[in-house]
């Protein structure tokens, strides 16, 4: 009984898990990263984007005093704020050693003879009999609870008021100068031929076929530099049409096999039928194949958009690393060099780097299985 036809397969719990996972390992890093682009450096630094909706009590780096010395009834006094934030004072210290010897509001004693009183708001009060003037300020180690906090400085940072060469808004639409062009030129031109390798009779057609195929394996880097010096020699140099053109050339193989295979695969009678009825090729190529191919076009154009939109080696040699041509990749990796321990600078930046694949690949997923598995059965 166990083999009936239309049977489940026994196995079936073990893929249900297997996708479950595959779902989870992709979905919470990019929730994390969304999270923590909302968040400021401080609570990005001391704790997780899952504790972003809790308060968090932390010990913060040590503080060094600051103020004027006022005279108050004979005692020499300097008042201040330790927190710029909304964070409350649990406990605090003066020696690295022990940073939570006090609770907030308690007074304690510099070796040097001074009181200091810090509250649970973080404002402090140093007192002492005699003026302080050449005093080295003490350095106060704070643990403080913060409650959660949200900000949209992050974005505001990267997109409107970058570091120079850190300009995630340029950046982001010299990206889209980039992926959009080169994801439609390879695309038109790929069904034209594709629809030839696949429905037209002409001396060659299998060589071309294979010669398809054989591209395919040929690596990207073999062919940068060398095509880099035809640019130059033809006077296209480097910039936005060197750029286009050489995402074509290293796409349309890829696109030509996958469109090629779907085509080949559609019904003969619609073809025949089409011809009895008098339309020429160029007729049936544009009212009944590309119709009927869109899932295939569909599936390329997510893959060569996902592939120009994440470049880095193909912008950097064709396109330049000046302000006015870096892409986002490139500008993330300045980010990285530059602003390394400014996490939220930098989730906000990849965030905005991501979100345009997102929205192109949910937008057009549906199509991409169906893309892929074009010509895999008659």
């Amino acid at each position: 009984m166990d083999n009936i036809a239309g049977s489940k397969p026994a196995l079936t719990w073990a893929v249900h898990i297997s996708a479950v996972l595959l779902v989870a390992l992709w979905v919470f890093p990019t929730l994390g990263l969304l999270v923590s682009s909302f968040r400021t450096g401080d609570q990005i630094a001391g704790s997780g984007w899952w504790q972003a909706l809790s308060t968090q009590e932390a010990q913060l780096p040590a503080i060094r005093l600051k103020g004027e010395e006022v005279q108050k009834d004979g005692v020499f006094v300097i008042e201040g704020q330790l927190l710029d934030t909304a964070a409350k004072v649990s406990r605090w210290g003066i020696n690295s050693k022990d940073p939570e010897a006090y609770a907030a509001g308690e007074t304690g004693a510099l070796p040097s003879g001074e009181a200091i009183t810090v509250t649970e708001t973080g404002a402090f009060t140093l007192s002492s009999t005699q003026s302080m003037a050449d005093l080295r300020m003490p350095r106060v180690f704070v643990s403080a609870a913060t409650p959660p906090e949200f900000t949209l400085n992050n974005y505001d940072t990267v997109l409107f008021k970058p570091a120079p060469g850190q300009s995630v808004g340029k950046a982001f639409l010299n990206t889209l100068t980039v992926s959009i062009p080169a994801t439609i030129i390879p695309i038109l031109i790929a069904a034209f031929a594709a629809y030839a390798l696949a429905w037209m009779e002409f001396p060659g057609r299998a060589l071309l076929v294979a010669a398809v195929v054989g591209l395919l394996v040929v690596p990207l880097q073999l062919a940068l530099i060398p095509l880099l010096q035809f640019h130059n020699s033809i006077g296209i140099g480097k910039g936005y049409l060197g750029v286009w053109l050489a995402h074509t050339g290293f796409g349309l193989p890829l696109a030509i096999y996958l469109l090629r295979n779907y085509m080949a695969g559609l019904p003969r009678d619609i073809i025949e039928n089409a011809k009895v009825d008098g339309a020429t090729d160029f007729q049936i190529f544009t009212k009944i194949i590309l119709p009927l191919s869109f899932p295939a076009l569909a599936s390329f154009a997510i893959f060569q958009f996902l592939w120009t939109w994440n470049d880095l080696l193909v912008a950097m040699v064709f396109l330049g690393t000046t302000d006015n041509e870096m892409v986002l990749t490139g500008t993330l990796l300045n980010l990285m060099g530059s602003r390394g321990g400014d996490w939220e600078i930098l989730s906000a930046s990849a965030f905005i780097s991501i979100a345009v694949p997102l929205i192109v690949f949910f937008a057009m997923q549906k199509y991409l299985v169906r893309g892929l598995l074009a010509g895999s059965v008659k």
